[in-house]
């Protein structure tokens, strides 16, 4: 049985660390500080509550409990009158939390979730990789494998590629991945985002200009066609990109020569195009919008990526995947994943594909101070507000709410929605909600929610 040993005279405090462990932890305690650091040399104890109300007690003591096999990411603090500087500094130091006393038990729960999680709980992958993700692209879903065989197929070639694709799927992966296994990877890996220059600046991007050749020019400028020589030039997002320009880009790629603004010379290129948009580039040929002949110079191969939500068990991979890499470069002590989490994210309809995961993921992983990664760290207004159904939307996120109800109702309706979201699943719930288990029973009695217990 987990061992949690609290440091704190006050005998409130003990109470409040009893019902918050739930029975499923041996709480002991020392009413000094002196009895409490003996104790600490006696046995190993996997989470210790410290009050800093003792007469001599400070944050120095942390680094006393690390001695003693207790790491920050075990520990409580609890002090009658915290203060912005403990709660930053006891932030750095890593300890779980400094809450006030007297100890809400509930919120002692919340944090001590962190260390003594449930077996449910998915594990990480070894964290052997680089702890810099960027130019990695995972999955086994049937979409992403075949994804992955054109890749191969048409690395070694010179032919243009045209990658589409909602937002955030990883197109630019993907074109880094063809410059990565082509002849050119020795070469130059250029991109540019052509919806994220102002039109009057994007053709000096691209192509470069000559000095004084309009006002401001007070130099020459290498354009990404001349940087890209040698190697592949990613065009993202080229369905942004306006007709008079997509007529110079057309011609860079059947002369492979382009002209610097105000350049009078032609200046021969060898560069490997990869062009990606997340626009249907036949209806905008159909509405005038895109040059045909641009759109067929490009495509000679095309690769579709699929949203997030298509990719089946691909999520679980990912998921996995991130966590255990930010908590590499964040210096997080993460070993799984709570299974509330994975419920929660499998939920979410991810409009923002991969590019959305990893920043939810990020911040997640950012908050953890634990073992394990749990919902509570996760930014749940944000999961919960992207139904992808606008009347949804506009709608209340609780069936049956009224604006008329006490907030005891509005409580009992929000509890019920979350037993359903989690199938009845007391644990889940808990962590959810925030609430400690024995909390949680005791609000489903009151409000008599049995019904939406799992058996």
């Amino acid at each position: 049985m987990p061992a949690f040993l609290v440091i704190d005279a006050a005998p409130e405090t003990l109470a409040a660390a009893r019902e918050a462990a739930g029975g499923r932890v041996d709480v002991r305690a020392a009413a000094s500080l002196g009895e409490g650091l003996e104790m600490l040399r006696a046995r190993k104890w996997d989470a210790v509550l410290l009050s800093l109300d003792f007469e001599a007690a400070d944050l120095a003591l942390v680094s006393r409990l690390a001695e003693s096999g207790v790491q920050p990411n075990s520990v409580v603090l609890t002090s009658s009158r915290p203060t912005m500087q403990a709660m930053v500094e006891s932030s750095r130091l890593g300890v779980l939390g400094l809450i006030a006393a007297p100890v809400n038990a509930d919120e002692l729960a919340a944090l001590l979730r962190e260390v003594f999680a449930g077996e449910d709980v998915v594990s990480l992958p070894p964290a052997d990789a680089p702890a810099d993700d960027e130019e990695t692209a995972i999955g086994a879903s049937p979409p992403m494998l075949e994804v992955f065989r054109m890749v191969g197929r048409v690395a070694g070639s010179a032919a243009t590629v045209l990658v589409l694709g909602q937002s955030g799927t990883g197109k630019e992966l993907v074109a880094r991945a063809i410059h990565r296994n082509s002849p050119r990877s020795p070469g130059p890996f250029v991109a540019i985002n052509c919806a994220a220059i102002p039109e009057n600046l994007l053709e000096s991007e691209l192509f470069g200009h000559e000095k004084g050749a309009f006002t401001g020019a007070i130099a020459r400028k290498v354009g990404r066609f001349e940087r890209a020589h040698g190697g592949t030039l990613f065009l993202d997002e080229i369905g942004d990109m306006s007709l008079p320009l997509q007529s110079k880009i057309l011609r860079a790629l059947q002369e492979r020569e382009i002209e610097r603004v105000g350049g009078e010379g032609r200046i021969p290129v060898d560069v490997r195009v990869v062009a990606a948009t997340h626009r249907d580039l036949r209806s905008a040929i159909a509405d005038g919008a895109f040059r045909e002949d641009l759109y067929f110079r490009l495509a000679v191969v095309t690769l579709n990526l699929p949203r997030l939500a298509d990719r089946g068990t691909d999520l679980d991979l990912l998921i996995r995947f991130f966590v255990a890499r930010y908590a590499v470069r964040y210096g997080r002590p993460l070993r799984g994943v709570s299974r509330t989490v994975m419920d929660l994210l499998h939920r979410h309809p991810w409009p923002g594909n991969v590019r959305e995961l990893k920043n939810v993921l990020e911040r997640a992983v950012l908050l953890a101070r634990g073992p394990v990664l749990l919902p509570e760290h996760l930014p749940l207004d944000q999961l919960r507000s992207h139904t992808g159904d606008p009347a949804a939307e506009n709608a209340s996120p609780l069936p049956g709410y009224a604006p008329e109800m006490s907030m005891a109702q509005v409580e009992a309706l929000h509890i019920r929605e979350v037993l359903r979201l989690v199938r009845g699943h007391l644990g889940r719930a808990s962590e959810v909600l925030g609430f400690h288990r024995n909390t949680l029973t005791r609000k489903i009695r009151e409000y008599e929610l049995e019904d939406a217990v799992r058996a």
